[in-house]
């Protein structure tokens, strides 16, 4: 079961031998039971239908309704779509919505539960789930959905529903039903929900600056149903549609459409014309998240080891200077040297183009990242500066 404390227990840091792990490795042995079980048509059937069903009540219910309030529907459905996504063995909606609103309050930075690049694809994967630091549920970040009774209920019997579920596939097709029924297309469904965390953070296209490493990746979106445009949905998160081309296929948004047409669901949100075609500048916080990504990228503190080990003490001191109180005159003077370390605004341009080629902001974040860079490599040089003339002082 879920804890509802506030806080994880700081000893049990990136700990993920953990007891909550162990039904997901028995789902995964379970696979393997096939050789004894065989396989039988009812159960593929079956399989087949419950990956779609769940994937859809993922994406539909846990991600877009859920964690982005995307649309709105009644109670009675929205039970049942938790419900079902809940039959997936992926903790409960109150646990998967508020980290995935905290995913977007901070991806890609150092606080983001599972971003590969702070964590690496393993844990960006599956790791981050069974860590005891991500155990907790944070009911401040979904007082909205804490608010029913049966949502809270969900969350306190967690287990329940995957139980139910595959105690169903079992009286339906038997054992080939238990095992290719719920192991197999239970596993599935971990591995591609799973993967938008990790492949869609690694792997694609970025059309529009978001200041993270997430990407439209097409093969993702066909397996989730909609989910791989993920660049398109950091994007514009409240969006009911994440394929914002005529061409990207949103299998979600086209059963949502439907669902709106029998008045099962209803407002469901677009993006703005302008967020289309990408002609609306990124806010702020990409722009900085951006530029602090394209200053690491560069390495300021090798940088900075390159350029004292070139410099005569007279020209690092105005070095310093003027990276500490005037990266624009500073650049000049960089220049002026001739020093082969020191990455130039091109540069600085071509990086920012592959982060997102069409953005309308490169300008902005090339601007941007190159102040920092600058204002960094003259912390790194000053800070050397400072341990040498403690050193002598000692003396």
């Amino acid at each position: 079961m879920t804890s509802m404390t506030s806080a994880p227990d700081p000893r049990s840091r990136g700990d993920i031998v953990h007891p909550s792990a162990l039904p997901f490795i028995l789902v995964h042995l379970g696979c393997g039971a096939v050789i004894w079980t065989g396989v039988s048509a009812s159960a593929v059937v079956l399989g087949l239908a419950l990956y779609w069903v769940r994937m859809f009540a993922i994406t539909a219910g846990y991600h877009r309704l859920f964690s982005h309030r995307a649309y709105a529907t009644g109670r009675v459905f929205q039970f049942l779509l938790a419900f079902l996504a809940q039959a997936s063995g992926q903790k409960s909606v109150l646990w998967w919505a508020a980290k995935h609103r905290l995913h977007h309050l901070h991806s890609d930075t150092s606080e983001d539960p599972h971003s590969p690049r702070h964590g690496g694809a393993f844990h960006s994967h599956i790791g981050w789930v069974f860590d005891r630091r991500h155990d907790h549920t944070d009911l401040v970040k979904v007082a909205d959905l804490a608010r029913f009774a049966e949502l809270r209920w969900l969350h306190k019997y967690e287990a329940l529903p995957p139980i139910l579920l595959a105690g169903l596939c079992l009286l339906i097709a038997g054992w080939p039903g238990l095992v290719i029924g719920f192991c197999w297309s239970t596993t599935l469904v971990y591995h591609a929900t799973f993967s938008i965390n990790s492949l869609a953070h690694l792997r694609g296209k970025a059309r529009y600056l978001t200041g993270d490493d997430s990407r439209n990746n097409a093969v993702l979106a066909f397996v989730t149903m909609g989910e791989g445009w993920h660049n398109n949905h950091h994007a514009y998160q409240s969006s009911a549609r994440q394929g914002f081309r005529w061409w990207e296929f949103d299998a979600t948004y086209a059963v949502l459409r439907l669902l709106s047409a029998l008045r099962l669901v209803s407002d469901l949100k677009s993006p703005p014309e302008a967020v289309v075609r990408n002609l609306r500048p990124p806010n702020a916080r990409a722009i900085n998240r951006a530029a602090l990504y394209l200053t690491e990228q560069f390495k300021p503190a090798e940088v900075a080891a390159k350029i004292r080990a070139t410099l005569s003490p007279i020209e690092l001191s105005r070095a310093v200077a003027a990276l500490m109180h005037a990266p624009g005159q500073a650049s000049e003077l960089l220049a002026g040297w001739h020093l082969p370390h020191v990455p130039t605004r091109v540069d600085f341009v071509r990086a920012a183009r592959r982060l997102a080629a069409s953005t309308v902001a490169v300008e902005n974040v090339v601007d941007r990242a190159r102040t920092l860079f600058l204002a960094a490599v003259g912390a790194h040089l000053l800070e050397v500066e400072k341990s040498k003339a403690l050193a002598i002082r000692q003396i």
